[in-house]
């Protein structure tokens, strides 16, 4: 005999059916289980009416649907606030019981908080599994019982820890038939939700679980060679997967176990990748307050300038240094950045511009089609040096000479940043350093064709380390 009769699975980021611990959790113990996801207004009403993030959750329910009523179920979209409509969905239903996966991020925990507590007062069960992790909240402490706040230590207490148990996937497929049978219902046009197709399809973003799948099969061939790829924008490097663990299109589990089962230095370079989101996931879990305060105290007043024309240069990627508008364009364009370049454009606004890191994190969220908040508030913290990290903020990246480094023919900027194509290579990272003839040669015209630099990397330098000594 199962607990329940009837449960709500609510879905969130985690759109799939495979090795996914709610879904399995509500399948035991539920006669029937019945998969709802709400379009948030409480998120939704605030976004740009074309969002990338939307129409990639939008196009990911569609599949998710068809996987669903092949089953003789389905999962009921609702576009409300989800806060109310998830406890009037299980009286509705009749639920005694609402499995969902957590979420770490203070506004989810308060949301959760709210739903669980309408819940109660209706005498129906509310269960939270861990699933977007691998180790969550104070799994993963110190010996004095405390939370890492150094990468390097916590990744060695999450290996020293890891073990086959936390990376098993659960069996979800023979527990399948009791998902609750029920007529299909037909999909939302996004245009009813208030969105509009954004270039998701032209630009080749794969959705849906069935992309995470197609895009992991082809990182299998290349794992072995991440490590030393990885840097380099101008070539496939990377996993293109940041999206699909993002919305849960994927199992972490079952990266982090292939990862750690191949055991070669570009899969357990790639491991670490994984163990930095868990960090992240703990550092906010810890400590809320890092959403909009800095996590060393010490740097939360910093005076920058925050020359708004600096920032608007650096957002449309006109700064005068290629790589970083390159940078800027791909972000504007596609909804992605390679990582490599974002610790680079992250550098550059808050160490050769001097504006707050918090702007940048900030156009981060709204144009990252992979956002996390712990994540990128985490990485925007690291590169402004206000976060978690053992190095001081004398640590600043040479847009110059990290562009030579990793892009060094220049395929990326040739291809972000179309007007300097035709400038030979040793030209192509400082343009402003270029003979006037090799400019002729190319078709620019610094300050027409292509910008001059908005400021000096050396003379912004020297600011930045006063700024940091001065008041940290």
């Amino acid at each position: 005999m199962k607990p329940y009769t009837t449960a709500l699975l609510w879905l969130r980021r985690d759109l799939r059916l495979d090795d996914q611990a709610a879904l399995y959790h509500a399948l035991k113990a539920a006669e029937q289980v019945q998969p709802v996801f709400v379009f948030d207004r409480a998120i939704l009403d605030a976004l740009p009416r074309q969002d990338r993030r939307v129409e990639f959750i939008w196009e990911t329910l569609a599949a998710l649907k068809g996987e669903l009523q092949a089953l003789g179920s389905d999962v009921l979209v609702r576009h409300a606030v989800a806060a109310e409509e998830i406890p009037r969905l299980a009286r509705e239903l009749g639920a005694q019981a609402v499995y969902t996966n957590a979420d770490y991020e203070p506004a989810a925990l308060a949301r959760d908080a709210q739903v669980a507590a309408a819940l109660a007062a209706d005498g129906i069960d509310f269960h939270s599994s861990k699933d977007q992790v691998i180790f969550e909240r104070d799994e993963v402490l110190t010996q004095a019982g405390r939370f890492f706040t150094v990468f390097t230590p916590y990744k060695n207490a999450w290996l020293k820890k890891l073990d086959p148990f936390y990376l098993q996937s659960y069996p979800v497929a023979r527990y399948l038939p009791a998902l609750r049978r029920c007529p299909a219902e037909p999909l939302h046009a996004l245009s009813q939700l208030g969105f509009e197709r954004s270039n998701l399809q032209q630009i080749g973003i794969k959705t849906g679980a069935a992309g995470a799948s197609q895009l992991f099969e082809d990182f299998h061939d290349r794992i072995d060679n991440y490590k030393v790829a990885r840097d380099y924008p101008g070539i496939k490097g990377v996993s293109y997967l940041s999206v699909h663990l993002r919305f849960g299109t994927v199992s972490v589990r079952r990266l982090a176990s292939h990862a750690w089962q191949r055991g070669t230095a570009g899969s357990l370079c790639w491991l670490n990748e994984l163990i930095w989101r868990d960090f992240y996931q703990q550092i906010l879990w810890h400590r809320p307050d890092v959403v909009s305060h800095a996590f060393k105290p010490e740097y939360e007043q910093l005076p920058f300038p925050n020359d708004p024309a600096l920032f608007a240069a650096w957002c449309e990627g006109r700064t005068g240094y290629p790589i970083v508008d390159a940078a800027m364009r791909q972000l504007n364009q596609t909804g992605f950045m390679h990582n490599r370049l974002r610790m680079v454009a992250a550098s550059f606004l808050v160490k050769d511009l001097l504006i707050d890191w918090r702007w940048g994190e900030h156009y981060f969220a709204e144009k990252l089609i992979d956002f996390d908040l712990a994540a990128n508030n985490g990485g925007w913290q690291w590169a402004a040096s206000t976060g978690c990290d053992a190095q001081p903020y004398f640590r600043i990246f040479n847009p110059v000479s990290q562009s030579e480094r990793f892009d060094p023919e220049g395929r990326f900027i040739r291809r972000y940043v179309p007007e300097l194509a035709r400038l030979p290579t040793d030209a192509l990272h400082a343009p402003w350093q270029a003979k006037p003839l090799v400019l002729a040669g190319a078709g620019i015209r610094l300050g027409q064709d292509y910008p001059e630099p908005v400021v000096d990397h050396a003379t912004q330098r020297a600011l930045a380390l006063a700024l940091f000594k001065r008041h940290g």
